[in-house]
């Protein structure tokens, strides 16, 4: 069973021993905007809706079906930081999401701290990750700094806020995929940081333990599924990817089309430093090794699409943006880049805001759509160069995954930007793919690797017919329309800047 708690949905797929999916079942929840750029969820329906999915698939499978469940596998949605009392198990504030730009400012006053901050955990300083995320709780809740100095606080991100729920209390853990997603934790000496923590102003004794991908957590309380289930799996949801795509050899890359666009490079048992704005981070860790693997994140991918629908009214459902993508020749011209929330690898503006450019008295809806999905393949373009660099091997292929990659056109276009072929799998369902097979490895059900990549069976591959020249059009277009969002940042940067004075610990309010 893989619990996979994503940004927009919960859901719970069940898989068989070859991979195949036996039941599935999928809720969405609200994400809440309480500001521009602030982006919240509430963890009770977090919780609530990932048990009654996993209920529900259970049910779909028949009597006593959770008799058969070998172990279960956690995946989430990184970053997002939870805070909740010991004693009762209740939220102190809304889940804060990695989405989320409210300590902007606070990560600019940062900067010098940019190379140690990048030399022990990989990251760049950035509202995206955890940390600042978690010192802005303890400073605008009344009393957290002082309650979790005293232990009566206990931070996780969504696996461990999971863990913790569906153990009654009794696992507070994560795995180092996610603990290396925090800007607090040290990928060399896999230790909480110290010096990060006291000038954030952290008390240690709030944060989970950590351990290995693949082995055992601890138990499923009786009541959550009628037995005792063991927990034997938890990453990342873009490690899990990875997992999942079985890229268990350094220099394969998968990239995932989910609510964001995540690229991710297994680079083996080498940590590869940065110098092209990616992030290094911990790929997994099994038998007390840990795999390494450079990031490109992208914020805004799915997400885009959601917005058309949601936002804009132009669709009605996903589906649609393939259709009407293909009903014209071209994007006329007209390029949308997204940064709704900033821009992420490799520009980290946290600034940027998105825009439409190239409009003219003929684009039609069906323009901007197209400009929607082609956005998607415009900042993989950037991420793979940067990660080509950086990891100095020639990228021969790409394998995607997520839901957006049901879209031919999109992946046909992707192909040809990027002037490499992609492969998509059978099942695109990697994210809980990886989560399930790390807990079959974790409870024996699979006995290696090697067993799990033989279920891997590719789809349909795509290879490039864009000229050269055509293709040199499309990305001198696109660099030019983020110029200009990126121009206009550093007057909006500015006024920040000089509202957003104050301590080493304060926050915009």
């Amino acid at each position: 069973m893989a619990l996979d708690q994503g940004t927009t949905s919960s859901r719970c797929i069940i898989f068989d021993r070859a991979g195949n999916i036996a039941a599935m079942s999928q809720k969405e929840f609200k994400n809440f905007y309480p500001k521009a750029g602030w982006v919240e969820q509430d963890p009770e329906e977090i919780w609530s809706s990932q048990l009654e999915v996993a209920r529900q698939a259970l049910l779909s499978l028949g009597e006593n079906a959770a008799e058969r469940i070998a172990a279960i596998g956690i995946t989430n949605q990184r970053e997002t930081t939870i805070v909740w009392e010991r004693q009762t198990g209740k939220p102190v504030y809304p889940a804060i999401v990695w989405q989320c730009r409210r300590t902007a400012g606070f990560c600019e006053k940062m900067q010098d701290w940019q190379g140690r901050i990048q030399k022990k955990t990989g990251l760049r300083i950035d509202p995206y990750f955890s940390a600042t995320k978690l010192a802005w709780i303890l400073d605008q809740v009344e009393g957290a700094r002082e309650r979790a100095e005293r232990g009566e606080l206990l931070f996780g991100t969504v696996d461990t806020w999971l863990l913790w729920n569906l153990s009654g209390g009794k696992i507070h853990a994560t795995d180092y995929s996610n603990a290396s997603r925090t800007m607090m934790y040290n990928i060399h000496t896999l230790t909480w940081d110290e010096e990060i923590l006291e000038y954030l102003g952290i008390p240690l004794q709030m944060l989970p333990g950590v351990q290995d991908s693949s082995g055992f957590f601890g138990e499923t309380e009786k009541a959550c599924f009628g037995r005792k289930i063991p927990i034997t799996g938890v990453a990342g949801d873009q490690q899990s990817s990875l997992f999942g795509q079985c890229c268990f050899q350094p220099g394969e890359v998968k990239n995932t089309y989910g609510t964001g666009g995540f690229l991710l490079m297994n680079t083996g048992e080498r940590c590869v430093d940065s110098k092209n704005g990616l992030l290094t981070t911990i790929a997994w860790g099994l038998g007390g090794k840990i795999t390494y693997a450079l990031e490109g994140s992208i914020f805004m991918a799915g997400a885009t699409i959601q917005w058309l629908r949601d936002k804009l009214g132009l669709i009605s459902h996903a589906a649609e943006t393939e259709r009407a993508a293909l009903s014209i020749p071209d994007a006329g011209g007209v390029y949308l880049v997204p940064a709704f929330t900033g821009l992420g690898a490799p520009y980290w503006d946290s600034h940027a805001r998105g825009a439409i450019v190239g409009l003219t008295q003929g684009t039609e809806k069906t323009h901007i759509i197209r400009a929607a999905l082609e956005s998607l393949a415009y900042q993989t373009v950037a991420v793979m160069h940067a990660m080509r660099e950086d990891s100095g091997v020639e990228l021969k292929g790409l394998k995607v995954d997520g839901g957006a990659c049901a879209n031919d056109f999109l992946l046909q276009f992707q192909s040809d930007i990027l002037d490499l072929p992609l492969v998509r799998p059978n099942c695109i369902e990697t994210t809980a793919l990886g989560a399930a097979y790390l807990a079959g490895l974790g409870a024996g059900y699979y006995k290696s690797r090697e067993d799990i990549a033989a279920n891997w069976q590719p789809d349909r591959e795509f290879t490039p017919q864009m000229l050269p020249g055509e293709r040199e059009k499309h990305l001198k277009g696109w660099e030019e329309a983020v110029r200009r969002v990126r121009t206009e940042k550093e007057t909006c940067g500015e006024q920040q800047r000089s509202a957003d004075r104050g301590g080493k610990h304060a926050f915009l309010t």
